[in-house]
């Protein structure tokens, strides 16, 4: 018996802690049927978008949630928008006001990607109080940058032969997430980053986006990171979505033809 139990504990799953769910929404825009609708239809449209858009502002400044829209680069999509509510629930809300907007009937979901802000355990410091320390409530309940540039990827950790994350031991794993962590702190300044778990939630296990103001910086993240171990032996990665902040004044401008 005691046998068994010194496996368990090997072999146990991480705490973790979790603050917003998060909607990543990714589309593109079907231009010819939106030149087709002629500008009168385009202005009204575009004035019904940016009420909806004003709306998330708004829920920011009450800090009942973050939200984040993106000019993408390449032809993977066109716009991105990140929402970050209490509940799953306020998630449906926002991509319903989007959806029923007339601009949407011409910006078609290419993909789209549900989470939750997470905070994993292997670093975590005793004694501390998520529920009153003020960095770790920034963290778990960010407003998200207004950095000029963002990434955004899902990953997994690898489950092959003795590639196994999951078969590690806890010391093994937080060694290596040490490590991990270490090179992400070379980039503090530079480089803001989120996490957010799906597990049981979406396709991959997490989404990490990152936000700078030089999109360069998350080539050499990336890069560096790819020689650390926890990403050589078990990283696996999703597409990259990458992408420069858009204004509402500057998204209007955009689809005024």
């Amino acid at each position: 018996m005691q046998e068994v139990g010194t496996q368990a504990r090997l072999h146990e799953a991480v705490e973790t802690l979790e603050g917003w769910y998060v909607f990543h929404e990714m589309r593109r825009i079907n231009w010819p049927a939106w030149r087709a609708i002629g500008a009168q239809a385009r202005a009204e449209a575009i004035a019904e978008l940016l009420t909806a858009l004003r709306s998330f502002d708004e829920v920011e400044q009450a800090r009942a949630g973050s939200f984040g829209q993106y000019q993408m680069a390449g032809h993977k999509a066109d716009l991105m928008w990140i929402h970050l509510r209490p509940t799953l629930e306020g998630l449906h809300e926002a991509k319903a006001k989007l959806q029923r907007t007339r601009f949407c009937d011409y910006a078609n979901p290419v993909y789209s990607y549900v989470s939750v802000v997470e905070l994993s355990g292997y670093l975590a410091k005793p004694g501390v109080d998520p529920a009153t320390d003020p960095y770790l409530q920034s963290r778990l309940y960010p407003v998200l940058p207004k950095t000029r540039n963002v990434c955004f990827y899902p990953m997994n950790k690898r489950r092959l032969g003795d590639d196994n994350w999951y078969m590690l031991s806890m010391e093994q794993r937080r060694e290596l997430m040490k490590s991990h962590g270490l090179i992400g702190r070379k980039y503090h300044g530079r480089v803001t980053q989120i996490i957010s778990g799906s597990v049981g939630l979406d396709d991959w296990e997490w989404g990490v986006t990152l936000y700078a103001d030089d999109p360069i910086q998350f080539k050499k993240l990336v890069y560096e990171m790819r020689f650390d171990e926890a990403s050589a032996r078990f990283g696996e990665f999703g597409p990259f979505y990458v992408g420069s902040r858009l204004s509402a004044a500057d998204l209007a401008a955009w689809l005024t033809l």
